[in-house]
């Protein structure tokens, strides 16, 4: 009988092998040529699921978002609600062997996107889901009673926005500098000064 192969696993397989690549070597080896080699099939065979570079670094791309939002769905929000945004907003930061890794090609990725007009949809629609999950979060904790409703939404939105991205920067760049305890407390004191007292004794 011939062999099945399951091509969506394959495809998979592929996109971890370029973000090894992207790792170790930087983005301008991710050649398909090194790619192929690091997953230990033929360029030909490679091209049997991607047909280009661009198309492979897509997928490779939209496949880091899909397993972080996979993550941060199965989290519960329960518990006291500083805590539950808090383990929401640490699954996007770089603070285990996981999350590093996803973060350290993803910045490649959209390092790349700024040129690649092929990359460009996909760096805009997940950034664009970043900012709508902030927000979303947000809009729960007004709902909870937990932070005052007369908050300037799209305000403090792209506040913290613009924390959480510049501190998945600093702990990528810097990490001797700033460890994953000083980043947890940095989102726990940004969030405290917007939740109710009472809530923050929680």
């Amino acid at each position: 009988m011939p062999k099945i192969v399951d091509h969506e696993k394959q495809r998979k397989m592929i996109a971890e092998a370029t973000w090894r690549v992207i790792m170790r070597d930087g983005l301008e080896k991710a050649t398909v040529r090194n790619i192929a080699k690091e997953t230990g099939i033929s360029v030909g065979s490679l091209r049997h699921y991607f047909a280009s570079q661009s198309e492979l670094l897509a997928f490779s791309m939209q496949l880091v978002s899909e397993r972080v939002k996979e993550r941060m769905s199965a989290l519960p929000f329960s518990g006291p609600p500083l805590e539950a945004v808090k383990r929401f907003l640490c699954e996007l930061l770089p603070l285990t062997d996981e999350t590093r890794k996803e973060m350290e090609v993803w910045l490649a990725f959209t390092q790349k996107a700024l040129w690649d007009k092929g990359l460009q949809p996909l760096s805009k629609q997940v950034y664009e889901e970043l900012r709508s999950g902030i927000r979303s979060l947000l809009e729960a904790l007004i709902r909870l009673g937990a932070v005052n409703p007369n908050v300037p939404i799209e305000m403090e939105t792209e506040r913290l926005y613009a924390l959480i991205d510049g501190l998945a920067m600093h702990g990528i760049m810097q990490p001797h500098q700033l460890s994953s305890q000083e980043i947890e407390a940095v989102i726990d004191y940004h969030l405290r000064s917007i939740f109710y007292e009472t809530v923050r004794k929680q």
